[in-house]
This record gives structure tokens, sequence and C-alpha cells, in this order.
């Protein structure tokens, strides 16, 4: 049994198109409805933010800045019944000097590390920006397979850092011709444990997600997705980590002037991608119709936020920016209880409020107009 996590207060301070907004809440589900423009996803954005990363549009820090703002930066505070009991969340901009930090403080008290906030809650999201996954860039791909990671395993976006920081490193060396095996051997023996720890952490949550979807499938009212790795040490995920840790190291050395050619490191986990098939047509997810897409994103997301309240014992606070939009009254009102049925609180986002009848008083409605918030 799972224990919910909600949020009951929110407010937000020269935050995109607001200058001052405060939204006050239960434990149900919220639904915010407005015109485009409003500023609902914006909402949506500042509850983003209550975990690590850039948000929902990944946005740099002065970019959610509103325009005009006297203080030249934002302000978000929260307040939640959390994975450890009522806690106070403050973040926003720190100026010091020519350089613009994010700043945080958990009951008052200030946090070096955003990553601290998955200690409190754990926030996913399914916005319109993802409906072409499947047939977009591989980078998106991988960067919501790390998404799907980080809900289980928060130290995974650390070790992910690391290792883009050390593969700059050795492309800055090999570019500058400077193949000094004593710089290059530590770098790439850091690589390689970064490399094979972050290909690990993506197989094991692949495994855990096939293995539940699997036991959903009979009963899944959204289509169901085959998921698979491609593109680096994908012929034997079982081998032990210390051989492929060692396979890797020599891949890298051997590759050392292939990589100096091409001006950067052509082997390693920034360049696996996720396969994602429709199980039921055995069809690639990229060649499906955008309604099918759309679908088995939604059954994904879905998939993915019973997983982290399986594995977390609380489920997480979901974030769906227009998702009624493109679905028929009775699947809308199977995904609102599938939604209610996991046990946490979601945020939802639309024009009209006609689609979210199916809630019923299982949500708090709001009007959003022009940066103004009303019940």
């Amino acid at each position: 049994m799972t224990s919910k996590v909600f949020l009951s207060q929110l407010k937000l301070a020269d935050f995109r198109n607001y200058a001052h907004a405060a939204l006050d809440m239960d434990d149900r589900h919220v639904v915010l409805t407005g015109n485009n423009g409003s500023g609902k996803t914006n909402l949506l954005e500042a509850v983003s933010f209550l975990s690590p990363g850039r948000g929902i549009r990944r946005a740099t820090l002065p970019e959610v800045t509103r325009v005009g703002a006297e203080d030249n930066g934002f302000s978000i505070f929260a307040h939640a019944e959390g994975m450890e009991g009522d806690v106070a969340i403050g973040t926003g901009i720190e100026n010091t000097g020519d350089t613009v930090t994010r700043r945080l403080r958990l009951n008052g008290t200030s946090v070096k590390s955003v990553d601290e906030l998955t200690d409190h809650l754990r926030v996913l999201w399914l916005t319109p920006a993802m409906d072409g996954l499947f047939s977009g860039p591989s980078a998106d791909r991988r960067r919501f397979l790390d998404r799907l990671v980080l809900s289980i395993d928060p130290s995974h976006g650390r070790r992910a850092g690391d290792f883009e920081k050390a593969m700059r490193s050795r492309n800055r060396l090999l570019s500058d011709g400077r193949f000094d095996p004593v710089w290059l051997d530590g770098i790439e023996t850091q690589m390689a444990a970064l490399g094979i720890a972050m290909a690990s952490a993506r197989q094991e949550i692949l495994g855990l997600l096939t293995a539940l979807i699997a036991d959903r499938a009979e009963s899944a009212a959204f289509p169901t997705a085959s998921l698979q790795l491609s593109g680096f040490m994908d012929d034997d995920p079982l081998r032990p980590a210390v051989e492929q840790e060692d396979m890797y190291l020599a891949m890298l050395r051997d590759s050392r002037h292939r990589d100096s050619a091409a001006g950067r490191t052509l082997d390693g986990p920034h360049r696996v991608d996720l396969f994602v098939r429709h199980r039921e047509k055995d069809m690639d997810a990229g060649r499906c119709s955008t309604g099918e897409q759309k679908a088995l994103l939604v059954g994904l997301v879905l998939a993915h936020a019973q997983l982290t309240a399986n594995m977390t014992g609380y489920a997480p606070v979901l974030l769906l920016d227009e998702i009624a939009a493109h679905l028929d009254e009775g699947r809308r009102a199977t995904l609102f209880d599938l939604i209610h049925v996991l046990g946490g609180q979601s945020f939802m986002t639309g024009t009209d409020v006609s689609m979210f009848e199916a809630l019923g008083s299982r949500a708090q409605f709001f009007n959003v107009s022009n940066g103004r918030i009303s019940s």
C-alpha cells in the first residue's frame, strides 16, 4: 500500500507571467482550466521545480523569471505532506556577481543540493512537447529514460553529470592532440566506472518497468509498450559490471585517434537509444499513428508512476498538461480512474472544464486567466 504525498500550498513571485500567485489545496487532484496562454502550464512548471533538474520546459533560471521583476529573480514556495512528513520548500534564484544559481530551503534551512528534494516528493510529468518522443531525436528519448531512472534512483543524475564532465575533459585533450597516457588513463577509468553504472541503472529500471507492464497487460486500458535499449554495451546486459567496465575502458583506449578525428567520444552511454514498440500491433512506436503514440506514452507514464509508487512506497505527484485534449469521453474517464487509483495527487490542465467532469468530487477546480487564479 502506498502513502499519499500532496501539496497543500503553492506561492509564486515573479515566476513566468505571475507577479504574485497563491494556490491553497487539499489532498485531491487539481484541475486548472482557462484559455491558452493564461498561465496554466506555468503553474505546472513551478511544481516541476520542486524536483531536481530544469523542470518540464528545461528552461534556464533567467528564462523563468518574470519580465520586469524588480529583484531580477523568482521564488517558489510550497507546503507539502511529503515522504518525511510536513515540509516547507522554498526555491528561487540567487545572484552572486555574474553567476546565477538556484537556491533551496527545506523547512527554512538552506541545503546544498536540489537532490534532497527527492527525500520529500517525486514529481513526474507528461506534456504536449513529449508527443513526438517516439519519432523525434534519440536525445529526447535518452532524457526521458533518465527521468524514469531518476524517480527511482536519485543518484543517477549526479553520475550522468560526472560522466559528461569527464567526457568533456577527454574530448578537450584529444582535440588538442594531447595523448598523455596518464591523464587519459585516469579520465577513461572514471568514464568507464560511471558509464557502466549509468547503463546498469537504465537496464534495471527498464527490467522492472517491463515486468510491471507485463503484469498489467491484460487489463491495461492503454496500449502496452515493449522496451529495449540499444547503442551501448547491449549485446550482453547481464555480463558482470566489472567485465563491462574493462570492456568499455579498452574501447575508449582503442578509439582515441578515431575520437580525436571525430571531435567527440563516439561510444558510451550518451549514445544509447530507447526503442519502444506497440506490443499489440507488434509495430515500432515511431510508425504508429499520432493517437496511438499518445496512448502508448500515457500508458508508459502511468506504468512508471505505479513503479515509482511500488519502489518508494509513496505515490508521485503527477503533472499532466493538456492531458484530456485528444481523448474521447470514455478513455478520459478511464484515465481519471487510473490516475486516482495510483493514490497520489495530480495536476491537470485543459481549456474546457467539461472535459474533467468525470473526476467529480475527486478534484479541486481552478480557473486561470491572465496570471490570476480563482476557484
